[in-house]
């Protein structure tokens, strides 16, 4: 009777304290990342170039040659669920809120394992700028004679386009045509450098563009599928530049002034001229707003210097975000921008620009291609 009493009361701990295990294995897993993250050539070395690129090329392998996106399907069923679930219990879950908080806590435990695991541990790996031995700081110098260098380049290219200096580019080509011709890209600029290689394609108009454009975002990686999400709704002529930078995360790079950085590598070696010139343009407007920041006469000289086809391409895309401009992307973006801050990107959502710094510097002492 002793043995049977001690059974039944170790089962009954058992299941009393399981509610408990998922809340504290969620702390354990901060507590882990925290000092994984102080070892960013271990995470380089086992993780980025070890188990991320295998269970990546597994999951684009799975869903890539799905025609839409399974990843917006999950999260649209587990929205429904959740909206579900609160209904049908709300009494029940604020009635017995420690208990909901606790289901809550370990469905987010769950979520960080896997998102920490499919991809999100490459946010602590080590920085590009080091790989690619490239420093970050600029003068102001610097930045001038690049934007310079910028506006001869994006001029020439948006002229051998449209032949004319006053007509926006257009880029004849569909969405799903971009989505194929970006490959070239990848395999030109993994020549030079191995370790940008993109294999096995999973690229995916998102079915949840409208909702993206309201909070401000062009396209997203998902992390449980590692399909790339972009929005389709956006002005096409910088459609290949979004596509190029969604495929940098998926090949294991987190930091959004990286894959912005390595987006532009991949369109200027792309064969495809809209390509190029999605890559210029894009660069030339982050480059001319730094400019603004610290000298606006010369912004104000250099602009006047840029084809005002470009331009009328800059104001196509200020119109298009102008009109989806609501209360709903300022606190997307406010959330976004913490959520970069706690993974490892000091300047949040300010990081997008950051690849000018990089750009700059790669370029300084030699011609953009």
């Amino acid at each position: 009777m002793e043995i049977e009493n001690v059974i039944i009361f170790t089962i009954k701990i058992t299941i009393v304290n399981r509610k408990y295990i998922l809340p504290l294995f969620f702390v354990f897993q901060i507590l882990i990342i925290k000092i994984l993250a102080i070892f960013p050539k271990e995470i380089e070395q086992y993780y980025s170039n070890g188990f991320y690129p295998i269970i990546s090329r597994f999951l684009r392998s799975v869903f890539g040659a799905i025609p839409f996106s399974i990843g917006d399907v999950i999260y649209a069923s587990i929205l429904i669920y959740v909206i579900y679930i609160l209904l049908k219990y709300k009494k029940n879950w604020l009635r017995n809120w420690k208990n909901s908080l606790l289901k809550l806590v370990s469905v987010l435990s769950l979520f960080y394992f896997l998102f920490h695991l499919l991809w999100a541990t490459n946010y602590y790996r080590v920085p590009l700028s080091e790989k690619l031995k490239i420093k970050k700081e600029y003068t102001d110098k610097e930045l001038l004679d690049f934007t310079q260098k910028l506006i001869t380049k994006t001029n020439a290219t948006h002229i051998e386009i449209t032949k004319n200096k006053s007509i926006k580019v257009s880029n004849p080509s569909s969405r799903d045509k971009i989505f194929v011709l970006s490959q070239n890209g990848y395999d030109q600029l993994s020549k030079e450098y191995p370790f940008f290689s993109y294999e096995v394609p999973s690229r995916k108009q998102s079915l949840f563009s409208v909702p993206l454009t309201y909070m401000g975002f062009g396209g997203y990686l998902n992390p449980f599928t590692n399909e790339s999400q972009v929005n389709y709704k956006l002005p096409i002529y910088g459609y290949p530049f979004v596509i190029s930078h969604e495929m940098a995360h998926q090949i294991g790079y987190a930091s959004e002034s990286e894959c912005n950085f390595i987006a532009f590598l991949a369109c200027i070696k792309n064969d495809n001229l809209y390509f190029k010139y999605a890559a210029y343009s894009m660069a030339l407007r982050y480059s001319l707003a730094n400019v603004k920041l610290i000298d606006e006469k010369k912004f104000n000289v250099l602009k006047s210097r840029v084809n005002l086809g470009i331009i009328e391409n800059f104001k196509e895309n200020d119109s298009f975000w102008k009109q989806y401009d609501t209360f709903i992307d300022k606190g997307f973006h406010v959330f976004y921008d913490q959520f970069l801050k706690i993974n490892q990107q000091e300047d949040g959502i300010d990081s997008y620009s950051k690849f000018i710094d990089l750009l700059i510097n790669y370029y300084n002492n030699k011609a953009i291609e």
